[in-house]
């Protein structure tokens, strides 16, 4: 059940923030709480059902990035629990990277991304080679499908789109810098051609560790013309595949592409060890 809204005063900051969430000016009171507030908590951990309508708010588009937050007092009136309630749940949507806290100012909603899962995958992974072996198999196992959807999904502007990343691509064999460069992008695209949210912010996640996976295999060793051409043809498979419109033959082209992966793990494997020998 709603709590009515209290009548004691409170800073006038609140009271701006709170009639100015989603763009609204002062002569609209509607309020993102309504509704999601309405049907009260159930108490297990109040902090976490506050926390998911919170949530829900967010997703729904309710509150939109760059709103400002209700305020603790608002929250605590709307849904019927404390302030100090009010303010974890708060805390923990900031741990998730959807609200941007700044020291004396409105803390404001942030659009949803990869950046706070993806460092969690920084933490998992660490800085060994199994780490990175796991991060491969991840990719082995979800890129392929990812593939497939985007065969069925993709339009001419998404075709035009990979085909200038191939061309990317092209022009940056043997400068490793700028192929990292172009070879995320290809990944990146393939994630929101496929239409799915979840699978676009999980390859975001996982870029900052490939990136270093690609940036210290490249570093350590000397690639050869002939062996980036043929990746570049492995890349090129993918995108007439995804061109074509069939699942099965895009889900076939970009396993062969990855049948190449541990091969290239194992001389990281070696190159990580040589170093490490070489050091000592």
């Amino acid at each position: 059940m709603t709590a009515a809204r209290s009548t004691r005063s409170k800073p006038r900051r609140d009271l701006d923030d709170d009639a100015l969430i989603a763009g609204r000016d002062s002569s609209d009171r509607s309020d993102p709480l309504d509704g999601i507030a309405s049907e009260g908590i159930v108490p297990t951990r109040l902090a976490d059902a506050v926390l998911a309508r919170l949530a829900q708010a967010i997703a729904s588009g309710r509150l939109k990035p760059g709103d400002p937050v209700p305020s603790e007092s608002r929250i605590a009136s709307a849904f019927g629990v404390s302030k100090q309630i009010a303010r974890e749940a708060i805390r923990e949507l900031a741990a998730l990277g959807v609200i941007h806290v700044q020291q004396g100012k409105t803390s404001r909603i942030r659009a949803v991304d990869g950046t706070p899962l993806g460092r969690f995958y920084r933490l998992a992974v660490g800085d060994g080679i199994d780490g990175l072996r796991q991060v491969v198999e991840l990719r082995r196992v979800i890129e392929p499908g990812i593939a497939a959807l985007a065969a069925e999904r993709r339009t001419s502007d998404d075709i035009a789109e990979l085909r200038d990343i191939l061309t990317r691509m092209h022009a940056a064999i043997g400068d490793a810098s700028a192929w990292i460069e172009a070879d995320a992008a290809f990944h990146h695209a393939l994630g929101r051609i496929c239409g799915n949210r979840l699978i676009s912010l999980q390859l975001e996640a996982l870029s900052p560790v490939i990136r270093r996976m690609l940036e210290q295999f490249n570093r350590r060793h000397a690639r050869s013309v002939d062996d980036w051409q043929a990746t570049w043809r492995r890349h090129e498979n993918v995108v007439t595949a995804i061109e074509s419109g069939h699942p099965d033959k895009a889900f076939a082209a970009m396993a062969a592409h990855f049948e190449q992966a541990p091969a290239a793990l194992l001389a990281l494997e070696r190159l990580m060890e040589g170093a490490d020998d070489h050091g000592a």
